[in-house]
């Protein structure tokens, strides 16, 4: 990865300090592409550890998801805004829906996009003037970059990850880098909306949030 040893990305803690580590941590996310039903989407540490699953019916009108921890605890809980032009979602504490647990809330930067690009405002930025991070990338490349505000420093990046077994299996996966200090849960939180905002692109024949 590209960066790291030229930036120290300052403490990022937005789900919890305990998801943070002073040293780069890296993931591996596994979607299993030929079905689409709960419990399909996984996060496993370097030692092929399960971190996180998401537990809810993708790609749903009523869109809401879970992301539970390895003993299937509810870590955050993701929303849908119905109605919304920008693609919104919004992401709780644990698996509420009450706007006292909003952590923080993610939307497309613009209406047309020809790659994805989400901005993401913390609850505690009411007035939303300025994004507190950005998300960069295409789900279809298996690639994404997410910065801090509105500077070039980068906080986590995905790639893609290639490998036999996932082509035959038919699974999806890629890895994830987090850079130190940075909340992994709030950056795996993020990858799950960029992955349902490009479907919702896709399955809405292309256009804005498409991953081209």
């Amino acid at each position: 990865m590209t960066g790291q040893g030229s930036y120290m990305a300052p403490e990022v803690v937005v789900v919890g300090k305990q998801f943070t580590a002073p040293y780069p941590i890296d993931l591996t996310i596994v979607r299993k592409m030929m079905t689409i039903s709960e419990g399909n989407f996984g996060v496993t540490d370097a030692n092929g550890n399960i971190l996180f699953k998401v537990k809810g019916k993708f790609f749903s009108f009523r869109a809401r998801r879970v992301l539970l921890d390895a003993a299937g605890n509810p870590i955050v809980s993701f929303q849908r805004k119905i109605m919304s032009m920008h693609s919104t979602w919004k992401v709780y504490r644990g698996d509420s829906k009450d706007s006292r647990d909003l952590l923080f809330t993610v939307r497309k930067s613009s209406l047309f996009q020809f790659k994805t690009q989400l901005d993401v405002f913390l609850a505690s930025n009411t007035s939303k003037d300025n994004r507190d991070f950005k998300i960069k990338g295409s789900w279809f490349e298996k690639s994404c970059t997410i910065y801090a505000g509105k500077s070039s420093n980068v906080i986590a990046q995905m790639h893609r990850k290639h490998s036999f077994s996932s082509v035959v299996l038919g699974k999806d996966k890629f890895a994830v880098t987090v850079y130190p200090h940075v909340d992994y849960a709030f950056i795996v939180s993020l990858i799950v909306i960029l992955e349902e905002i490009n479907e919702e692109g896709k399955n809405n024949g292309g256009g804005a949030g498409s991953a081209s």
